[in-house]
């Protein structure tokens, strides 16, 4: 089945979870990229790092919550690729359209995460196994970034 609001949608990021933030941050710089903002979001239980990568993103998370979603994944499945992301223009009306199509989803309305950014996840089944995240820019916070590019 095709989804014609996912079709037009940018890639924005990977986000991968680690065990020691600092130690893959480090790997990462080492790799050349700049690290753009490094950002708690407490009510999920994580703090991450973001690097800019071509016209997207890679953000690294790790879990300040045994307990919490990540801290789970990680001690189940260790270290790796989480989810990918995808930049679409409203994650709510996104979400509602997807779930019209029978699409499974985590999150029925976006929520905001810092940067700007309003995010939201359809189930792994929905993405072939991959958890898929949806991000809405509301804010221009990455544009106003040095190393934003359109």
């Amino acid at each position: 089945m095709s989804h014609p609001l996912l079709a037009d949608a940018e890639f924005h990021h990977v986000g991968v979870v680690v065990a020691d933030l600092d130690e893959a941050a480090a790997s990462y710089r080492a790799l050349g990229l700049a690290e753009l903002d490094r950002f708690a979001v407490p009510a999920q239980g994580i703090e991450a790092v973001l690097f800019r990568l071509g016209a997207g993103y890679v953000e690294l998370i790790s879990p300040t919550d045994p307990d919490g979603a990540i801290g789970r994944y990680l001690a189940k499945r260790g270290p790796g690729m989480h989810h990918a992301a995808y930049r679409v223009d409203d994650v709510d009306a996104t979400l509602a359209a997807l779930a019209d199509q029978g699409i499974e989803l985590v999150d029925s309305v976006g929520r905001p995460v810092g940067h700007g950014w309003r995010v939201a996840f359809l189930h792994p089944r929905a993405g072939a196994g991959v958890l898929t995240e949806l991000v809405e820019v509301v804010q221009s916070s990455e544009r106003n970034h040095p190393t934003y590019r359109t």
